[in-house]
């Protein structure tokens, strides 16, 4: 499995803007094929810096979402209201403790 975990830094005042893409996405996104969960996190200290994290089941189906229309849709949307570089990191679970 893949954790993909995207840190977003906005403008200030584009956040509401981001909040209307990601709802308009998030149900597309989620049901993306291999895309297992989908999550929206706010930095409590930063409120303009998001984090998105999604499992998938291999590295292969978040290959193939990266170079889908909806990810061709999404990101330069996104990409247009930063106010600082993202970050985007690609781990492998290795273990679950419940």
């Amino acid at each position: 499995m893949i954790v993909r975990i995207v840190r977003m830094e906005f403008q200030t005042d584009k956040i509401d803007e981001f909040h209307l893409i990601f709802d308009k996405y998030k149900k597309k996104i989620r049901s993306t094929e291999g895309c297992l969960k989908l999550e929206l996190h706010v930095d409590k200290n930063h409120p303009h810096v998001l984090y998105t994290y999604s499992h998938w089941t291999g590295q292969e189906e978040l290959n193939s979402y990266r170079h889908s229309s909806t990810f061709k849709e999404v990101w330069p949307q996104t990409k247009a209201l930063f106010g600082g570089k993202p970050l985007a990191y690609s781990l492998e679970k290795l273990e679950e403790i419940n």
